[in-house]
């Protein structure tokens, strides 16, 4: 697992809605309006977290043709065991560059673009915020 799929799990386990779907799935799989019910939740914004949840490997969607003809949507959770942990981040890290950690070193921000947004942003005119 690269640290983008450990992030990709963490964000998607990081939100309420998202834990209450897998609790429901835990009984087993249903179809989209049916879990939409349960939850109390708009299908479009239960396709959101069901769509973040697929991503991270944590639920799969099968679209069925029910006996009239409807097409339904499934999901039921994915086998998966969390282990969270530093050898878990550890793992993560070496399979993104696939050399060993230094433990001294400072891990690089995804987000710096530079020296100055290392030390602190500048506001428009110039001045350190």
């Amino acid at each position: 697992m690269t640290s983008e799929e450990l992030l990709a799990v963490l964000a998607a386990v990081g939100h309420a809605q998202r834990l209450r779907v897998i609790a429901e799935l835990a009984e087993g799989r249903m179809y989209v309006s049916e879990l939409a019910r349960r939850l109390g939740m708009s299908r479009p914004l239960l396709y959101m977290h069901l769509e973040r949840l697929e991503k991270a490997g944590l639920v799969v969607g099968n679209l069925e043709l029910s006996d009239d003809g409807k097409a339904l949507k499934y999901f039921e959770l994915a086998s998966f065991d969390l282990h969270l942990n530093v050898d878990t981040i550890l793992a993560a890290v070496r399979a993104d560059d696939g050399r060993a950690v230094d433990a001294g070193a400072a891990p690089a921000r995804a987000d710096a673009k530079g020296p100055e947004d290392q030390k602190g942003l500048k506001d428009v005119k110039g001045k350190r915020t």
